[in-house]
């Protein structure tokens, strides 16, 4: 297993840890990073490997290998000279990529809450986010959701992370925003994110502390997916 500390310091931009396998492929596994696995619609993090004698090993992106939740793989970039079981890296995270992540995650969910409507899909990047809804006809008032969106955010609500265990979430099924895409259960406990008084669901991404660190959005196309499916694309503003 992987020790995911990202879930309890989403902002530690580096630290050290001891490699415990390279894989078939050359993927790197870690006892700890910081590194978020691709998973929930956000993108894994890339950023490097640095070795104690100086040399880096770039790393595109992180994994869950074979849906295996516990556990985190490190993709190196082509080339990479890999590091050896038992040796001890520095993890240094772009973080710049992933404060632009952390930031529209935590606007999605806030979109999940002026849209108030089943959520079928969703996905992450830097420039922009989107979610997929079971909403037959767009609603009018987009300017007034747009406003009340900006609005949630610029109230600067604490963003905070709790944990229930699988029981309990079982138990709270209206928790659940996303119809496709169900929490991680099966290891005993759920974590959940909550925003201010507005929001509560669960979650394994990585967020902001706080809403006003989101800054400006504004919504963006408005795509017909199907019947009952649109598409609500949503941008930094600034």
């Amino acid at each position: 297993m992987t020790e995911f500390v990202f879930r309890d310091d989403s902002y530690l931009q580096s630290l050290r840890a001891s490699v415990t396998e390279v894989t078939a492929e050359g993927g790197i596994v870690l006892d700890r990073t910081i590194f978020y696995a691709a998973s929930g619609g956000q993108p894994g993090d890339s950023g490097r490997l640095l070795r104690d004698d100086g040399s880096p090993v770039v790393i595109a992106t992180a994994i869950h290998p074979d849906g295996d939740k516990t556990k985190i793989v490190h993709v190196p970039a082509e080339g990479a000279d890999l590091p050896v079981v038992g040796e001890t890296v520095t993890v240094a995270l772009d973080w710049e990529q992933r404060y632009r992540l952390m930031r529209m995650h935590t606007a999605l969910h806030l979109l999940s809450v002026v849209f108030a409507f089943p959520v079928t899909g969703g996905s992450i990047s830097q420039d922009k986010g989107r979610l997929d809804f079971a909403m037959p006809e767009v609603p009018e008032n987009l300017e007034a959701l747009e406003a009340a969106l900006n609005a949630m955010i610029l109230a600067d609500h604490r963003v905070t992370q709790e944990w229930i265990t699988d029981a309990e979430m079982a138990a709270n099924p209206d928790l659940i925003k996303t119809m496709n895409v169900k929490p991680p259960m099966g290891q005993g406990r759920v974590r959940l994110i909550r925003i201010g008084d507005v929001d509560l669901q669960p979650c394994g991404g990585t967020h902001v502390r706080s809403t006003g660190e989101i800054g400006p959005v504004r919504l963006g196309k408005i795509e017909n997916k199907g019947k009952q499916n649109r598409r609500v694309n949503l941008l930094f503003a600034a």
